[in-house]
């Protein structure tokens, strides 16, 4: 994630607002966001509806056990429209902000 804050300006120019999603509750959200100073939107989901309407439950992988979301990116257009997937099993493995901006080009 700071890859991505750090390309913020470049995501702004490209049309594109980041936003992250995990189970963690609002609290810890606000508390990451506060101790990394992301700017961008960082969303809870602590009952899992919207990770799961994504199929983005990655269960038992966490912290003793704990469901979290599988990492993942999505483009997502004006529309409401997933326009692009990047799906990962890796925690540690995701899109660098050049091969989203590369596929946000390319999607124009």
């Amino acid at each position: 994630m700071r890859s991505i804050e750090g390309s913020l300006s470049k995501f702004k120019e490209a049309g594109i607002r980041p936003v992250a999603i995990s189970v963690d509750s609002p609290e810890q959200s606000r508390n990451l966001a506060q101790q990394q100073s992301y700017t961008f939107p960082l969303l809870s989901d602590p009952n899992t509806e919207v990770i799961q309407r994504y199929d983005l439950m990655h269960e038992g992988a966490g912290d003793n056990g704990q469901d979290v979301a599988r990492p993942a990116e999505f483009l997502v257009d004006s529309s409401g429209t997933v326009r692009w997937i990047n799906l990962t099993e890796n925690y540690w493995v995701r899109a660098r902000p050049e091969q989203v901006l590369e596929v946000a080009n390319l999607l124009k």
